[in-house]
């Protein structure tokens, strides 16, 4: 049995973990590792842009920071039934064209991600079988909000969103993340 005290999953012992994850939730695990993936290409291209000044890009610096606990409780879920989950060395992501050209475009494709992002966390929360699995993803929900809103915020725009933003499906954040992939 794989001890998760300790790990990204942290309390997620639970019979879940003794009998192993069931198959949809390895697919949800799946489909948010790409997520996870996503945004931290999209963070790193965004720090690395030098379009913000020193605030925004510790906000920017924290949420690429919070995208690799996310990719991490995923990848546990994965690696506690010995998969091998994606690393960003196995998808080539791309952007449309003009995507990092200013600040004002690269917090477009900010929002649009982070909204693919929590949508996928909600679904997940209603996907997932194993109660951890949906906490974790809940938890994770919360946080893709706060990155959103700081995305918001540095265009001026609303910080607060949607009183009940929408579950995407698996079959819809799959087809949403090919965009991003070539």
């Amino acid at each position: 049995m794989l001890l998760l005290a300790g790990s990204a999953l942290g309390g997620l012992a639970s019979p879940a973990a003794a009998t192993g994850p069931s198959d949809a939730d390895l697919a949800y695990a799946r489909l948010l590792v790409a997520v996870e993936l996503l945004a931290l290409d999209f963070y790193g291209k965004a720090i690395g842009s030098r379009r913000f000044e020193v605030g925004v890009l510790r906000e920017l610096r924290v949420a690429r920071a919070d995208e690799r606990r996310h990719y991490d409780a995923s990848a546990a879920i994965l690696t506690s039934a010995n998969q091998v989950p994606a690393t960003a060395a196995d998808i080539d992501f791309s952007y449309p064209k003009g995507s990092f050209a200013s600040r004002a475009s690269i917090v477009r494709l900010g929002i649009r991600l982070e909204s693919l992002s929590l949508g996928a966390y909600l679904g997940a929360v209603e996907g997932y079988e194993a109660g951890p699995y949906r906490r974790r993803a809940a938890q994770a929900a919360a946080n893709e909000s706060q990155h959103l809103s700081v995305l918001s915020a540095a265009v001026g725009g609303r910080r607060i969103g949607a009183a009940f933003p929408e579950a995407l499906s698996i079959d819809r954040v799959s087809d949403t993340l090919d965009r991003y992939t070539s």
